[in-house]
């Protein structure tokens, strides 16, 4: 499977290629500073071959009970994702391809050392507020005067020279961490009930701290940093793993409401959120503000059913479409049928991770699995729907796809913690004692040794146990603990049947 994830990869590359100039690409160049490295086209389709074996040795040693599905179906979305950026530099005459392959390098880096050095995810349940402080840091971290960037209205970044960051692509995965440990100790008091409502039980007031915290500091990121998408995918995952750990679908009630009055004031504050807004509901109003969303639309209708072709369409008349819009350039030259088949591997990860989450015997375990995978569904959901206008638009970037060193760096991240997680959950359990670790019997069969019954077997000790003829007794000797020899006693009869002499 990791073979042909990466042959279908490395064949969009080419492609792409074969069919704008009849001849393969040209030579393969990355550039880091004044450090350059390239070669023939074949050099990096080497490369690349390299780095999903790697990934899949290291995997294999480190994690060999993982879930087989991730890895591949991760390396196949991030090779579509490099075939298409390729395709697209054809038309800007940049080599933002050849730069993803350098955040690559960097991003299985960070995946090998995630994979060598945690190995069990419980160790991250030590340190909770420790968690709690590093994702509040990372989400406040573009807001500084120094280091913060503002870009298309939302100042969501952080600039250090050269190089940009988007701080909230790590600060999800962290903020998962932490809620899943501080709801495992949590969860019982959130789940007590309160006054009763339509049929529901709501938590009661004083139990209401957690999600108002949560709200209002989503608020604060939607103030100061006006990022509609950051604040949804921040408190959604907050009630998912909320409604999941106490199983109250109160909470889920109450979260949802939050987010539509968070949605309103979004609107009402500020120009570009009114702006997605009317893009989404009616793009062609206004063909000079809502010119990317219509473009993306056109895209969609030239590919069809089965697409144009690598390299046969224009999705470069799109705006962004290497980062934001780059499932409308996918649209396009794959079609809806390939389009379709991109979201089913993305379903491919989530319905995986949910398993380990089902399978999964200890309550720290279940909830990062399930948050891990919330995160992941909702983001895809979230920038998908807004380029098919299934939603309004918001600026997070697709999975493994879009180009971004930060997007790609935290999905290697999230991809060697979700394997960690399935390593564990598929892991026998005579194994994990050997080993020192937990050790899970909830799968074990009960075994049982024959009872001795009946009114026979009380008054005759040679009689065998009920039904049991066949079967051989235990020696008593067997089940004797070491000790003084026994005092020699009278024994002990049953009293005689009523009308029997003594």
């Amino acid at each position: 499977m990791m073979l042909f994830a990466l042959a279908l990869g490395a064949a969009g590359y080419v492609l792409t290629s074969l069919n704008q100039n009849g001849t393969f690409p040209a030579d393969w160049l990355m550039s880091a500073g004044p450090l350059q490295f390239g070669g023939p086209w074949f050099v990096g389709v080497a490369a690349w071959f390299a780095l999903g074996l790697l990934c899949w040795g290291i995997t294999v040693w480190r994690l060999p009970y993982a879930d087989p599905l991730i890895l591949p179906v991760a390396f196949l979305l991030t090779g579509l994702g490099v075939s298409m950026i390729h395709r697209l530099d054809q038309a800007d005459g940049k080599r933002s391809a050849e730069l993803q392959m350098l955040w690559l390098f960097l991003a299985v880096a960070v995946f090998i050392a995630v994979v060598v050095w945690l190995r069990d995810h419980r160790r991250l349940q030590r340190y909770t507020y420790l968690w709690f402080l590093a994702g509040f840091l990372l989400l406040l971290a573009p807001l500084l005067p120094v280091l913060g960037k503002e870009n298309h209205g939302a100042r969501i970044w952080i600039e250090v020279g050269p190089f940009s960051f988007q701080p909230a692509e790590i600060a999800r995965i962290v903020l998962s961490i932490a809620f899943a440990a501080y709801l495992v100790e949590k969860k019982d008091v959130l789940a007590m009930a309160g006054r009763r409502f339509l049929g529901l039980d709501f938590p009661r007031p004083r139990d209401l701290g957690p999600i108002l915290i949560a709200w209002g500091f989503a608020l604060v990121i939607l103030v100061f940093q006006k990022d509609l998408g950051t604040t949804l995918l921040f408190f959604g995952l907050f009630v998912a793993m909320l409604y999941v750990a106490t199983e109250r679908p109160s909470w889920a009630i109450l979260g949802t409401l939050m987010v539509v009055v968070l949605g309103v004031v979004g609107y009402n504050a500020f120009g570009h959120v009114q702006t997605r807004f009317e893009s989404w509901l009616n793009p062609f109003a206004d063909y000079d503000r809502n010119g990317q969303v219509i473009n993306a639309q056109f895209g969609f209708a030239w590919g069809g059913l089965f697409g144009s072709g690598w390299g046969e369409g224009r999705p470069y008349l799109t705006p962004l479409a290497k980062n934001d819009f780059i499932a409308a350039a996918l649209g396009e030259e794959l079609g809806l049928f390939g389009l379709v088949a991109v979201i089913l591997l993305f379903g491919v990860i989530v319905a995986r991770l949910l398993r380990a989450a089902l399978g999964s015997g200890e309550g720290f375990g279940k909830l990062l699995a399930t948050g891990l995978a919330f995160v992941f569904a909702l983001q895809v959901f979230v920038i998908v729907g807004g380029v098919t206008r299934l939603l309004p638009l918001t600026g997070l970037t697709t999975p493994f796809v879009s180009q971004g060193g930060s997007s790609l760096l935290s999905n290697f991240l999230l991809l060697g913690l979700m394997l960690t997680i399935t390593h564990q959950v598929r892991r026998p359990p005579l194994e994990q004692a050997e080993t020192g670790e937990y050790v899970l019997l909830s799968a074990d069969a009960t075994q049982t040794l024959p009872v001795v019954g009946g009114a026979r077997a009380a008054t005759d000790p040679a009689a065998p146990a009920a039904g049991a003829a066949d079967a051989p007794r235990p020696d008593p000797e067997d089940f004797a603990a070491p000790g003084p020899e026994p005092i020699a006693a009278s024994p002990i009869t049953a009293p005689p049947p009523d009308g029997e002499a003594p």
